[in-house]
């Protein structure tokens, strides 16, 4: 059964490295949710950014790559026909969105805060691996993957 195709999703940086790099723990789990899905899906700067900072990270893909092999990678990877690129990035520290880090449990999670408050401004769910993650935050959705 196909998904509905108005539905957007917008990936944190991990969904997109697993889906990217058959090495990663979560490669799997990323490919059962999405394969066959005609969901549309969403990245912004700052996922596209860190999927190329850690897609040139030996320790993250299993091997040794260019930032310029990443960056080619991720460009096949967002020509395709589903994806949605987010080029409006509120402030960091303005805007109703700041209220999202009163949910947090800690540091790490402030570019997850971010990333929710566009998922929420753009009418997407957030699809992440991140289990420490409400749900709902400021009426932002979230999908959590599991292995």
């Amino acid at each position: 059964m196909k998904k509905d195709i108005s539905k957007l999703l917008l990936f944190d940086v991990n969904v997109l490295v697993a889906l990217a790099w058959p090495t990663h723990q979560f490669h799997a789990a990323a490919r059962r949710r999405l394969d066959g899905s005609a969901e549309r899906w969403a990245t912004c700067a700052l996922t596209q950014l860190s999927f190329i900072r850690l897609s040139s990270t030996p320790a993250v893909v299993g091997a040794e790559k260019s930032p310029a092999e990443a960056a080619r990678l991720l460009a096949m990877m967002v020509s395709d026909s589903l994806h949605v690129y987010l080029d409006v990035m509120p402030a960091p520290v303005s805007g109703d969105w700041v209220d999202t880090f009163d949910r947090l449990l800690k540091g790490k999670q402030v570019t997850d805060a971010y990333l929710l408050f566009l998922a929420r401004k753009n009418d997407a769910t957030l699809l992440t691996f991140d289990t420490r993650l409400p749900h709902s935050i400021n009426g932002a959705r979230t999908e959590v993957l599991t292995l």
